[in-house]
């Protein structure tokens, strides 16, 4: 009698997987789906090098860089200085339109140049860092029918902006 009674409790003891197989049938589809709509987006960098710094030195060439404080851009040749600063609007935003008219007349005069060099004051957020790389690298120019992508300069350098710039700004800001 106990033997038939341990047969029937060892029989009915068994595992249900079914809502776990329910659940992965859900789960391995949904996570394919999502996977293709998060995708990372790596921009290279390119660190300027010593070696090129005495080459050009022995080349005159324009050297563009981007000053970036909190309250301006500046943009400038190396050699030559200041060409033209953009300040913000009274939103807060800075002037994109004018940034982007003066990169376009530079590319114009300089066709084969393709680097720029921002270089940040330590106050800068870093939205306004990728804003200024998104309007350095290409712009959008207007046609009679149609919008097009124009590449200005894709070859973006990161650097610190120089200490006279830096306090330049600060006693501008404490002036005011």
């Amino acid at each position: 009698m106990k033997r038939i009674r341990k047969q029937r409790m060892q029989e009915t003891v068994e595992l249900n997987i079914t809502a776990f197989l329910n659940l992965m049938v859900i789960l391995v589809p949904f996570l394919l789906i999502t996977a293709v709509f998060s995708r990372m987006t790596v921009l290279e960098l390119n660190l300027p090098a010593l070696e090129a710094q005495q080459k050009e030195n022995e080349e005159i060439k324009l050297q563009l860089q981007v000053l970036i404080n909190e309250d301006k851009l500046v943009v400038q040749d190396a050699i030559l200085g200041p060409l033209k600063e953009v300040v913000r609007d009274e939103q807060g935003d800075f002037k994109w339109k004018i940034l982007t008219d003066v990169l376009l007349e530079i590319k114009t005069r300089f066709p084969q140049e393709q680097n720029i060099s921002l270089l940040m004051d330590t106050g800068v957020r870093y939205k306004t860092m990728i804003n200024v790389m998104d309007h350095v690298r290409y712009a959008e120019v207007v046609q009679t029918t149609a919008v097009e992508l124009v590449e200005l300069f894709p070859n973006v350098s990161i650097g610190d902006a120089p200490a006279q710039v830096s306090e330049q700004a600060g006693e501008g800001e404490a002036g005011e």
